[in-house]
C-alpha cells in the first residue's frame, strides 16, 4: 500500500510550472489541431502520463470533480495522488464530472455518459483528457472551426478509432458539447466543441 510520502511528487517549482501548463493549455484551445508542448515537469503514478500529470496540477482542485476510467482507476496510487496534489474529489458517476481521465482511449464509454452541459451552462459539460499513442503520427484528420484560418491538419493516433463521428454530436448541442484534450507524453492538442473534425485517412 501506497504511502502519502512515497507518491511521485508534483511540480518542482508549482507557480512557475503551473503557469507555463496553462499557457500550453490556453494556445492548445484557443489553435485547435496544433501540436503544444508542457515543458513543464511533472512526476506521474502509474498509467497517467506527464502531460495529464501537468494538467491535472494545473486545473484541477475541490471543485473540479474527477472521473478515472478503468485503466486509470486499476491502481489507487493514480486517486490517492491526485486528492493529495490537488485536492479534485474522484467520482464514480461520469454524468456529473467536470473532467474525465482516459488512460486506455479504446475503451473510452459513449459521450452521453458524461455531461453535455446546459443552454444557460454549457460550461459545466464535461472535459475528457484522452490520453494517445501519438500526435504527429496517424492517421489524417482535418480540423475547421474558430481558431483555425481555413483548415488546420493533424496526424495522430487517436482512439477510439470512431472519435471523430462521435463528437459530430456537438454540431447538434452547441453551445452544449464535449471538449476534448488529447495528451501523448508531454504534447498535448485541443479538439474544443465548436471545432469540426473530418478523418481524410491514413
Amino acid at each position: 500500500m501506497t504511502t502519502v510520502a512515497e507518491l511521485p511528487a508534483g511540480f518542482a517549482d508549482k507557480v512557475l510550472s503551473a503557469q507555463s501548463t496553462f499557457r500550453s493549455v490556453m494556445d492548445a484551445m484557443a489553435r485547435p489541431g496544433t501540436v503544444q508542448r508542457i515543458a513543464a515537469v511533472a512526476s506521474a503514478p502509474g498509467p497517467m502520463m506527464h502531460g495529464t500529470a501537468a494538467i491535472a496540477l494545473t486545473l484541477f482542485d475541490h471543485d473540479t470533480p474527477l472521473w478515472l476510467d478503468p485503466r486509470m482507476a486499476e491502481t489507487s496510487d493514480v486517486a490517492k495522488w491526485l486528492k493529495f496534489h490537488t485536492s479534485a474529489p474522484v467520482i464514480a458517476d461520469s454524468s456529473i464530472c467536470s473532467f474525465a481521465l482516459i488512460g486506455d482511449a479504446s475503451t473510452l464509454p459513449g459521450l452521453d455518459r458524461f455531461s453535455f452541459g446546459s443552454n444557460e451552462y454549457p460550461d459545466r459539460s464535461t472535459t475528457l483528457i484522452l490520453q494517445v499513442e501519438s500526435l504527429t503520427q496517424g492517421p489524417t484528420l482535418e480540423l475547421r472551426g474558430p481558431g483555425i484560418d481555413g483548415t488546420a491538419v493533424l496526424r495522430a493516433s487517436i482512439r477510439p478509432a470512431d472519435l471523430v463521428e462521435r463528437l459530430q454530436i456537438n454540431q447538434a448541442l452547441f453551445p452544449r458539447g464535449i471538449d476534448v484534450v488529447l495528451v501523448a507524453d508531454d504534447a498535448i492538442v485541443a479538439i474544443p466543441r465548436t471545432t469540426r473534425l473530418v478523418a481524410k485517412g491514413g
